[in-house]
C-alpha cells in the first residue's frame, strides 16, 4: 500500500493547475544555474515582489559568474543594498569565487557538492538541483513546509517527515515543474492567513480542510520576545565631508557602511554622552550641534532605536574615512544609515 494517501491523483493535480496558474518568473525563463542560483538566494527570508528588480539589476551588473567571482564585495553590497540579509550576499561572494578557482566556473549538479558551499542549504541545494538540471531533490521552503503540513495533518515541526514527504511526491522526471508548482501554490492558494481552499486543486485530499482547521498548521512555535535597543549615532562632519566607519566583513552587517554609533544605556544627556563616547572610542574632539532624528528599524532578532545628532570636528587631522556628502551614495549602507545619508544630503 502507498504510504503517501492518493500520490498519483495529488501530482496530476498539482501539475495541471500548475500549468494554467503557475506564476511567470524571470529566473523559471532559463536553465542556466547561476541566475537560478542568485534567485534562490534572494528569495531566503525575502517574498518574490520584492526579489524581482534586485535580481534583474543584480544579473545586469553581475551577468556570470565570473563577473561576481571579481567583483570587490562593496560593489556586491551595493547591489544587494535594501534586500537585507546581508550575508547571503557575501555568501554569493565568496562561493562565486570558490566556483571560479576551483571548479572552473562548473556550477555543481550533486546535493553534497552544492552543501559544502557557503549560504547553500537543502532546501536551497533542491531548487538548484530541479530546476537549473531536473534532478528529482526535494524542497522545503515556507511555501512548501505549509502546503505538506496542511494536506498531510502534520501537527509537528518535524522536519524529517515533511523532507520524506516531498522526496516522495516528486513524479519521475518531473521535479522542476512540481517543486515550482509546490512553491506557488503556498505563495497564491495556501497563504499563512485566509487560504483560499475552495481554489486549491488539492482541497479534496487536505486532512486540515477536512478538519476545519487549516491555519492551525504548521506547527507555530512560541516567538521569543524581541530585545529594544536604543542607541545614538554622530554625523561628524567637516569641510563638506562626513566621518564613517565600516563593519567587520564577517557578523550582523558585515562590510557595510555607517555612521559612528554606539548603546545607550539612558535616554537623558545624550548629546554629552555622545561627545564622551566619541573622544574615548575614537580619539576625537567634537561638538555636538543639534538631533537630526529619530529613527527606527526592526532586524529579525532585535528592534532599534537610533538618536541622531549633526556634530563638527574640533581637530585639525582626523584619522578616518571622510566621505564627500554628494558621494554618500555610492557606499553600501544598512536601511537606516541609508536614511541618515539621505536627510544630511538635501
Amino acid at each position: 500500500m502507498d504510504p503517501i494517501p492518493h500520490r498519483a491523483k495529488i501530482q496530476t493535480k498539482l501539475l495541471r493547475w500548475f500549468e494554467e496558474n503557475g506564476r511567470d518568473l524571470p529566473w523559471r525563463n532559463t536553465r542556466d544555474p547561476y541566475p537560478i542560483w542568485v534567485s534562490e538566494i534572494m528569495l531566503q527570508q525575502t517574498q518574490v515582489v520584492t526579489v524581482i528588480p534586485y535580481y534583474q539589476r543584480f544579473l545586469k551588473s553581475f551577468p556570470t559568474v565570473y563577473h561576481l567571482a571579481r567583483a570587490d564585495l562593496s560593489r556586491v553590497l551595493k547591489a544587494w543594498e535594501g534586500l537585507g540579509y546581508y550575508s547571503r550576499a557575501r555568501n554569493l561572494h565568496r562561493a562565486s569565487k570558490m566556483f571560479v578557482n576551483h571548479l572552473s566556473g562548473k556550477f555543481p549538479d550533486s546535493l553534497e557538492s552544492l552543501l559544502t558551499l557557503p549560504g547553500i542549504g537543502r532546501s536551497t541545494a533542491g531548487a538548484i538541483l530541479s530546476f537549473a538540471f531536473n534532478k528529482e531533490a526535494p524542497v522545503l521552503d515556507g511555501n512548501v513546509k505549509r502546503v505538506l503540513s496542511r494536506v498531510f495533518a502534520i501537527s509537528t515541526n518535524s522536519k524529517q517527515s515533511l523532507w520524506k514527504i516531498s522526496e516522495s511526491l516528486i513524479p519521475k522526471g518531473r521535479s522542476n515543474p512540481f517543486n515550482q508548482a509546490l512553491m506557488d501554490l503556498g505563495s497564491m492558494i495556501c497563504t499563512p492567513k485566509d487560504p483560499l481552499c475552495p481554489r486549491c486543486p488539492l482541497n479534496r485530499f487536505c486532512e486540515a480542510r477536512a478538519l476545519r482547521d487549516p491555519e492551525k498548521y504548521p506547527f507555530k512555535e512560541v516567538k521569543k520576545k524581541i530585545p529594544h535597543v536604543h542607541a545614538v549615532s554622530a554625523v561628524i562632519q567637516k569641510n563638506g565631508r562626513v566621518l564613517l566607519t565600516r563593519r567587520p566583513p564577517k557578523g550582523f552587517l558585515g562590510g557595510l557602511w555607517e555612521f559612528p554609533n554606539w548603546k545607550t544605556e539612558g535616554k537623558k544627556r545624550l548629546g554629552l554622552s555622545l561627545k564622551n563616547r566619541v573622544k574615548r572610542e575614537m580619539g576625537m574632539n567634537i561638538a555636538v550641534r543639534k538631533s537630526i532624528g529619530t529613527l527606527n528599524q526592526a532586524y529579525s532578532h532585535f528592534k532599534l532605536t537610533l538618536q541622531v545628532f549633526h556634530c563638527q570636528s574640533l581637530d585639525r587631522s582626523v584619522r578616518g574615512k571622510w566621505i564627500p556628502v554628494q558621494k554618500l551614495h555610492l557606499l553600501p549602507m544598512s536601511k537606516i544609515h541609508r536614511k541618515i545619508a539621505e536627510k544630511i544630503a538635501y
